[in-house]
């Protein structure tokens, strides 16, 4: 068995790392080569280049300054697919990239599969026709894509959200705060401004603004930010610039944990948001991103919500402050009525927390299992 992946960012290496455990599972001497990162070589994979060359952040001189870069790397790549030709071929989100790829694998003859769909429900529907043409597979993450994929003639199937089952039912709180040096009685507010260089470079100084409004109403409140290691040196600069340096705690990685440990958390949409809902945390989604960017991308939404609690829940049951709407202060004031609910509303968070749970018991499936079984069909013809 000799398969392909290509995974982008930190979210899809996660997702093929424990794809990789259930392709592990059903073929031992399975060979995995192509563009992956640590979750992914710790599994024995061989990666051609770094799952970090893909990421990229809106639509605008963000992505055009890397195109040459990026399309010269899945250049590359086909060609040494094509001349090694691996039984199958498993793109891991990262739709822009893998697509186009998956498209001219498949015209060469050679199995491909597409894991995680790419949100056509929510933005880019014309992606459909794409999906059709170059996925002979896609495996869902979420119950309700296999249906409207099918009604355009893709095979899907739904293998659940690998994140459901890493994360625990019921988060232990005291073990994290203790692993993070934190009392059970501290205020705890966890900021997560993203995982790509230009979140940081857009979220990051605004978010810490928040949080210096916070303390500065609450001096008691203890902020604490996980940073991706390659990154941590840009955060810390942008904590510096907001003054917080001597009350806001970065730490390498250990995102779970501090999720885990929060009370409520400010987060940049994306995979992220997801995490916090399966951690049952109340939380403030934010975003914001170069004007072109925005414009293109508002015009694409086809429904109201953005953040993916909010989507997959299908109502504002958090906050969402996009773009213009995401001042320092109007962060800082959302965040605070989490807090103040604690004491004041109760009620509030439990409900919170009841629609979390039954989200994170939709979303538990074994899903490595699962994603090999569709995998094998697909071998099988």
């Amino acid at each position: 068995m000799k398969a392909a992946l290509v995974a982008g960012e930190i979210s899809g290496d996660l997702l093929a790392g424990l794809l990789l455990d259930g392709l592990r599972e059903r073929w031992p001497a399975m060979s995995a080569v192509g563009i992956g990162g640590p979750q992914m070589a710790r599994r024995g994979f061989d990666a051609w280049w770094s799952h970090d060359k893909l990421s990229v952040h809106g639509y605008g001189w963000e992505v055009l300054h890397r195109y040459r870069e990026i399309v010269g790397i899945r250049r590359q790549l086909k060609e040494r697919l094509l001349q090694q030709r691996p039984d199958v071929f498993i793109g891991v989100d990262a739709p822009d990239f893998n697509l186009d790829l998956e498209a001219d694998l498949k015209a060469q003859g050679i199995k491909t599969v597409h894991f995680v769909a790419p949100s056509v429900w929510a933005w880019r529907p014309e992606r459909l026709e794409k999906i059709r043409r170059s996925a002979d597979h896609v495996l869902c993450i979420f119950p309700f894509e296999p249906a409207l994929l099918a009604a355009h003639g893709i095979a899907a199937t739904y293998v659940g959200h690998p994140l459901a089952n890493v994360i625990p039912m019921e988060p232990d709180r005291s073990r994290a705060r203790a692993q993070l040096g934190l009392s059970d009685t501290d205020s705890v507010v966890a900021i997560l401004p993203g995982s790509r260089k230009s979140e940081i470079r857009h979220l990051a100084f605004r978010f810490f603004q928040a949080a210096a409004l916070m303390q500065t109403a609450r001096p008691a409140i203890k902020f604490i930010v996980p940073a991706v290691p390659a990154l941590k040196p840009l955060i810390e600069r942008a904590v510096h610039a907001s003054g917080l340096s001597r009350h806001l705690q970065v730490v390498e990685a250990q995102s779970h944990t501090v999720l885990a440990a929060c009370d409520v958390t400010l987060i940049a949409s994306g995979t992220a948001t997801l995490e916090a809902a399966l951690f049952k945390r109340p939380m403030v989604i934010a975003y914001h991103m170069a004007w072109l960017s925005w414009q293109i991308m508002r015009r694409k939404k086809l429904q109201p919500w953005v953040g993916l609690p909010n989507i997959l829940c299908r109502e504002f049951v958090v906050p969402e402050l996009l773009q213009d709407a995401a001042t320092p202060q109007a962060l800082a004031n959302a965040v605070l009525s989490w807090l103040d609910a604690r004491t004041e509303h109760p009620e509030k968070i439990a409900v919170l927390q009841q629609k979390f749970t039954a989200l994170h018991t939709e979303l538990q499936r074994d899903t490595p299992r699962l994603a090999a079984h569709a995998i094998q069909q697909v071998l099988q013809g």
